[in-house]
């Protein structure tokens, strides 16, 4: 076996080696056995010595390396050299420093190399937190320059060696600072700002060299105005430092001296930083934001400049002049240019379509991402630095002409600014923070390595374990990084959508600075312009939002701007502004309600349209305030089908012992449910046979559920269960045509068990019936459901319930036509299934007559309808205009349909159902009615729902006088109209489309019903 120069066999030290973290421990033991690397650590060991104590760097390998070659540049015996053994020696924080710069970059260690002498930096100070100004002196003094004049008073000859060598040495303390940070995510901003404080001491130097090289320097008055990351003060460790240079005439000077000597300084300034020299490079410096880009003229004056950004400058140069700063040359020069520039800034988002292009403008910097690197781009890529900056300085734009708070340059502090101020949530911008500290710790460490400008993850094992360490997650393994980098992406994508495309941001920039600021003269003039019936009133609910400190009242003075103007697209501007405020005042301190308006794509258009549009729609929201939550999900605004419901329905009364609570409960579930149908509907989501079938399984929902609560109250009795009972559905609810206002017309039928005493089974009978009717319309906390058994045998004189046998007895001897016409809506709900197929298959021979229905029954029918209409309609109401009992109304179409199927059902069984369409279909597929017949009976009838339907959602009440009239006022019938889905200011139109439609649905009825 082989052996070391220690003697050791060389097989276990390499194995100690591996152990330790070494990567390729054949060059390892090469190099611990380099005569110049022992001469200053000793001789080499079994890695108890130098690789134990590499092993703690973040590459052992590197760090090996790059000690072997400073070793080589500070024998033993030189200045440097007894510098470096001791800090060896000592186990303090200097060491450790040295290990972690040479275990994290090579390109470090090469400068230690060419410059050994500054090992000395190590043990200097934190650069972190230095003062700018002291930053300045270092490198101005380091070119000769005076740091109180900027003069070059004795620049060196060797200047820009000089100041790359003295940047290099700062850079070498802030890196080695960095990377013993026990946290370098906290750290990391701070590191950013040192970085920039650094490069802008750079140009400054720069510029003293280039006025060395230039005696007509004085000519103009230069200043560097940096931009990007270096004017926010979160450079990076190798970037292109992006400025604009800006110049004024000295006294004395012509404005085209001043300019052309002004272009030279910056020529050579840029040279002084990127070009030919014994030291590198720094970083090129960027100009090419300037006005024109590298077309334009590479130095202008203030007022060229801001005759540009008023007159061409694009959304993106007002985006970029967000961090703008001067960081060299002449101050007062360049603080007239911000002052000039800066108030642009936050007017540029008045500018049209300004949101719209930001966002175009992130699509496009992703669409250039090579396919090659999509998926290892820290920067441009999906979930990558530019989804936080973008998303950052858009929010500060659109709100920032407001709010000065929010105006940092920086990106993390803008962050912070925007979640202080509410305009991002706590909980996203602490995310957000967190992911963005990641992304650039993880472009720190990767450009550290080399000292070269990249943002791609490596690909190779050992760079992302180098990677991991350095960083100090846990565990360091290459894997655990991929992953936790891929979960960033994923987050910062999901909050960069979410934030970026906010419909509430095209709508605020849409807005003036007056409108915006929510100023009570401004706000006032505003609202009376766009509609508002009472001004003043609606200053003072502003006010009662928006008044006070609190995140809530920041909230709600972000989005009322934008509310005011969308609650006036709907028909009642102040009734949406007034349920806003009561919403509000229920539900401001919540955690989600104000974010979910903030944050949503839909839900506060949504809500502002709902509250402005419908007052039941806003006194549905305010009593059931869950039902907000909906707004954000398309999903939760689509009906519960009855699968769903019973399955709730059954675990309520499961859970319940108490009746009127289950009863409570139950009706609860169905006031849940006309909730989501009216907002569905007022959105547009949902059709009158959608709407009507809702409606109609939730009223169902609790007939079941009331009467299962009375058969157990029944069967707990001295008695116990002497009947069961089933409920059959009639009219619209038979139909599955119920409205808002709707009641449920049933019959109680029911069958004395074996052996019980008819007598007693049908006292029990009526007692159940009174009992289901009483909890389903109790009043109390939730709304009563109204249950009518009026179309009973023999109406309200006859008994409440009756026996299947009384049923077919009076159906045999006493039944008439119209009860006949009444049972083409029966349908049983709720009961046992036997007993309910048993009535159909009583009721089904009247209902639907063998032969069809005889002419005495024919013309009992039309007499019915013509009493109806000249004695049922109320008195000083017009026919024309009675959506139920008017000509061309609701009961024209179901009369004519039901007198159809008294006529012909017993030989369609297509026209055996309950539901008038599905009836009006069936008559004309069976030539019954004509095709333009049945259209303009359908069309009547959907129409004449709808506006019953609009009726209470429009004014919030449910029956009652004029519930079933087409109003007069312009007010109501423009409200009508927009639930409708007419453009605004219809009324008029809808009217006259109302008026068309039952005139020609009146005419097919006197043709085909009267015949």
């Amino acid at each position: 076996m082989s052996e070391t120069s220690s003697g050791r066999p060389a097989g276990s030290l390499r194995s100690r080696l591996i152990r330790l973290g070494f990567d390729d421990p054949g060059r390892a033991e090469r190099l611990l056995a380099d005569r110049e690397l022992c001469a200053v650590v000793g001789p080499a060991d079994d890695g108890g010595g130098v690789a134990q104590l590499l092993s703690a760097a973040a590459s052992p390998d590197d760090a090996l390396l790059g000690l072997s070659r400073v070793c080589g540049a500070a024998p033993p015996g030189t200045p440097d050299g007894e510098r470096l053994a001791r800090v060896l020696a000592d186990d303090g924080e200097e060491r450790a420093r040295l290990v972690a710069v040479l275990g994290a970059s090579p390109a470090l260690a090469d400068h230690l190399a060419r410059h050994p002498a500054d090992l000395a930096a190590l043990g200097e100070p934190s650069p972190i937190g230095a003062d700018a100004r002291d930053v300045r002196a270092e490198l101005l003094v380091a070119v000769g320059a005076d740091p109180a004049t900027d003069a070059p008073v004795a620049t060196v000859a060797d200047g820009v060696d000089a100041m790359r060598r003295a940047y290099r040495r700062r850079l070498l303390r802030i890196a080695a600072t960095d990377l013993t940070s026990t946290e370098p995510l906290s750290l990391l901003p701070a590191v950013g700002a040192a970085l920039a404080d650094l490069a802008a001491a750079a140009l400054e130097a720069g510029l003293a060299l280039a006025r060395a090289e230039h005696p007509d320097h004085a000519a103009a008055r230069l200043a560097v105005i940096g931009m990007g990351k270096c004017g926010g003060r979160e450079l990076n460790y190798v970037s292109d430092v992006d400025v604009i240079y800006v110049a004024e005439p000295a006294d004395g000077h012509d404005e085209g001296t001043a300019l052309a000597v002004a272009a030279r300084l910056a020529t050579a300034l840029a040279r002084a930083c990127a070009g030919t020299s014994t030291e590198p490079v720094l970083w090129p410096v960027d100009a090419a934001l300037r006005p024109e880009g590298k077309d334009g003229p590479l130095v202008r004056t203030v007022a060229s400049h801001r005759a540009y950004y008023e007159r061409w400058a694009k959304t993106w140069e007002f985006q970029a002049l967000l961090k703008a700063r001067t960081v060299a040359g002449d101050r007062e020069v360049g603080r007239t240019y911000l002052e000039a520039l800066s108030p642009l800034v936050w007017t540029a988002v008045e500018r049209e379509n300004f949101v719209e292009d930001s966002q175009a403008m992130r699509r496009r910097v992703e669409d250039h991402v090579p396919p090659a690197e999509a998926d290892r781009q820290l920067k441009l890529g999906v979930g990558g630095l530019r989804d936080v900056e973008f998303t950052v300085q858009l929010l500060q734009m659109v709100h920032g002409r407001a709010d000065e708070e929010i105006r940092s340059p920086t990106t993390l502090s803008a962050l912070h600014a925007l979640s202080a101020g509410g305009y991002v949530g706590r909980d996203h911008a602490a995310r957000l923070g967190v992911c963005y500290r990641l992304l650039r710790a993880l472009e720190h460490r990767i450009q550290l390595h080399r000292l070269r400008r990249t943002h791609l993850m490596p690909t190779g094992e050992a760079d992302l374990r180098r990677l991991a360490r350095s960083l100090r997650l846990e565990p360091p393994a290459p894997d655990a990084l991929l992953e936790r980098w891929r979960t960033v992406r994923r987050d910062v994508r999901h909050l960069h959508e979410e934030l970026f495309y906010r419909p509430l941001l095209p709508a605020t920039a849409h807005l003036t600075r007056e409108e915006a600021s929510l100023a009570p003269e401004a706000a006032r003039a505003r609202l009376a312009a766009i509609g508002y019936r009472d001004p003043a009133g609606a200053v003072r609910h502003i006010a009662a939002l928006t008044e006070g400190v609190s995140r809530r009242a920041a909230i709600q003075r972000q989005l009322l701007p934008v509310l005011l103007g969308w609650f006036a697209e709907g028909s009642d501007p102040d009734a949406g502004l007034l349920a806003f405020r009561r919403l509000s005042d229920e539900l401001g301190t919540t955690h989600w309600y104000l974010k979910l308006l903030r944050d949503s794509g839909a839900a506060a258009h949504r809500l502002a349209r709902l509250l402005s549009s419908s007052r039941y729609a806003a006194d549905v929201l305010t009593r059931s305030t869950e039902s907000v939550a909906w707004l954000d999900d398309d999903a939760e605004l689509a009906p519960r089908g009855p699968e769903r419901l019973v399955t709730e329905a059954d675990a309520l009364l499961t859970r319940s012992d108490d009746p009127e609570g289950a009863a409570t409960l139950l009706r609860a579930l169905r006031r849940r449910e006309m909730a989501r149908t009216a907002v569905a509907e007022v959105l547009g989501q949902g059709d009158a046979t959608v709407s009507g079938t809702a409606l109609t399984v939730a009223a169902e929902v609790v007939l079941a559920g009331v009467l299962r609560i009375a058969e157990h109250e029944a069967r707990e009795s001295d008695e116990g269960l002497l009947t069961r009972t089933a409920i059959v559905a009639m009219g619209r609810l038979g139909g599955r045509e119920l409205g808002y206002g709707s009641d449920a017309d049933v019959l109680f039928v029911h069958e004395p068990l074996p052996g019980v005493d008819e007598a007693r089974a049908q006292a029990q009978a009526v007692a159940v019936a009174t009992r289901v009717r009483a909890l389903a319309g109790a009043v109390g906390a939730e709304p009563a459901l109204e249950v009518d058994a009026d179309l009973r045998p023999e109406g309200r004189n006859g008994p409440l319930a009756r026996s299947l046998a009384s049923y077919a007895e009076y159906y045999q001897r006493w039944s008439s036509p119209w009860e006949s016409q009444a049972l083409l809506r029966a349908r049983p709900v709720a009961g046992p299934d036997e007993l309910r197929e048993r009535f159909v298959a009583l009721i089904d021979p009247l209902r639907y007559p063998r032969g069809g229905a005889d002419a005495a029954t024919v013309r009992e029918v039309r007499r019915l309808k013509a009493r109806m209409e000249a004695e049922r309609l109320p008195r000083n109401v017009d026919p024309s205009r009675h959506l139920k009992l008017g000509r061309g109304g609701l009961s024209d179409v179901e009369w004519t349909v039901q007198l159809l199927q008294l006529q012909h059902a017993a030989d369609i069984p297509d026209l055996r159902t309950a539901s008038t369409l599905a009836a009006l279909d069936a008559a004309r597929e069976a030539g019954l009615v004509t095709e333009g017949d049945a259209e303009v009976l359908a069309e009547a009838w959907t129409l004449c729902t709808r506006l019953r339907d609009a009726l209470v959602l429009w004014s919030g009440r449910a029956g009652g006088a004029g519930g079933d009239v087409l109003p007069h006022d312009r007010r109501a019938l423009a409200g009508l109209a927009r639930l409708l889905g007419y453009p605004p200011a219809s009324g008029a139109t809808l009217e006259e489309d109302y008026l068309r439609t039952a005139r020609r649905a009146r005419a097919v009825v006197e043709r085909v019903f009267y015949a």
